[in-house]
Parts: structure tokens; sequence; C-alpha cells
């Protein structure tokens, strides 16, 4: 589930003159495709991110590396590197690249680290993450959008991040516990079961506040004690977290 507000070498070819032969042309280099959307996304990062408050010099170069018009839907694409989520199925969106770099930045992954997502959504959060660290979990609670997440990861070459169908609300037990963790959907209180996933010292991000009204985005922090610190990061809007979050207390 998701959520709120969506470089070319030049070769040049030379001519090969042997002494004493005629010159000849060699066969053409094939080059990569140029990014059509490049200059689109350095203006993301330029204007969107560091233009607020995205100092973290790795977050920048992972919004810059991602090819966000990869995650839209095709008829989304003029407006991929828009500064307001865009729809992706489902009733289902995809961040607006601030507040996905937002997020990554404050819970401050690092190499090494193990992080937990939750609501894959269209995956691009998951890539991001992926930039910063070669251990990302993701789950989705629609299996339409996981699968095509996956597919779609798979393609782009991010190996690293490990997709699951299931409901997110009782997070990924087996690979916990977690560094940080990134909730990209909205409960009406902070699950457990995250909190519970989360490292001594790890961070988790998550927007809590009543379905069809804005949230909260909090900053948590578990203590070598087991108490969880809070920061209120300001108000949000996320689609809804669904499944168990609904009939828990």
């Amino acid at each position: 589930m998701c959520k709120i507000r969506i470089i070319a070498l030049a070769l040049s070819v030379a001519t090969v003159v042997a002494l004493g032969c005629q010159s000849r042309t060699p066969p053409p280099i094939a080059t990569p495709p140029s990014d059509p959307f490049i200059q689109e996304r350095e203006q993301m990062v330029t204007v969107q991110l560091e233009g607020r408050d995205i100092t973290n010099p790795e977050v920048l170069r992972a919004m810059r590396a991602v090819p966000r018009h990869k995650f839209v839907p095709e008829d989304q694409l003029p407006y991929a590197y828009a500064d307001h989520p865009l729809p992706i199925g489902e009733g289902q969106t995809i961040s607006q690249p601030y507040i996905v770099a937002l997020m990554t930045q404050v819970v401050k992954v690092k190499p090494g680290d193990r992080v937990l997502e939750i609501g894959t959504g269209s995956g691009y959060q998951a890539a991001v993450l992926a930039e910063l660290t070669d251990e990302v979990y993701t789950i989705e609670i629609i299996e339409t959008l996981g699968r095509r997440a996956a597919e779609r990861l798979r393609e782009l070459g991010y190996s690293q991040v490990h997709t699951q169908i299931g409901d997110g609300y009782y997070g990924w037990e087996e690979y916990a516990p977690y560094n940080a963790i990134i909730v990209t959907c909205a409960p009406d209180h902070i699950p457990r079961p995250l909190v519970a996933q989360l490292e001594v010292e790890g961070r988790m991000v998550i927007p809590v506040g009543p379905p069809g009204a804005y949230q909260s985005l909090w900053l948590l922090e578990k203590q070598a004690d087991g108490r969880v610190k809070r920061q209120n990061l300001g108000g949000v809007s996320f689609v809804p977290m669904t499944g168990a979050v609904q009939e828990a207390p």
C-alpha cells in the first residue's frame, strides 16, 4: 500500500587508419538509451528536496538514482516527477517525492542496515531504500500491487529487496529486528508488533490518525530500556492501513 503526496555517453566512432592500408570504419558501438527524464529528476531533487530541508547527501543521491517514472502508470508519466502523489491503481498512490525523501532521511538508513517497509505500493520507496542498504523487506496487503511491484523491482535490478504479500500490521517477524521501519499507510494507532520488531536505537516513521482525515507523522526511536521516544513531524495525509489494524485495540 502507499500513500500521500509522485543520464549519455557520446561515443564517437573513430576511423581506423592502418599504415599503408585503406581506412575502414569499425562496427558501430551500441550506446545505452538516454534517460528522457534525467532533467526532470534533477529538477525534482534541486527544487523539491534541496530547496526544502532534505540535506542528507546519500538520500539525495538515492532520489537522483531511482527512475521514479518506472513506478507510475503509463497515463501518469507526464507527472512522474511532480510535487504531489499520483494514483497507482486499487485506490492507492505513490507518495509525493518530498515525503519519500523526508521519511527516508529521518530514519537514518546506513549501509548494512536491515529495513522494513509496510505498504509496498508501486515499489518506489523500497527502491530508494535499496540504494542505501542491501537488506530491504517490504510487505503489501493488496496482492495485485504487491506482485506488480515485485516484478518491477526485479526488472530494475533491485535484488536486495525482499517482497511479501501480507498484512503489514504484524510486520515481518522472521527477519526482525530492524534498524529502520517505514510505514507508508496510516493506522489509527501505532501497531505493537512493529514496535516489538524495532531494534534498540532503531527508528520508525509512521503516519497515525483516523481514516479519511489528516494524520500526524511520527518518528519513534526505541531506547535501551525498551521505552519509545516520539517526535511529531507534522501533518500528512496517507491512505489508511487496512487488515488487522481495523480490529486491533
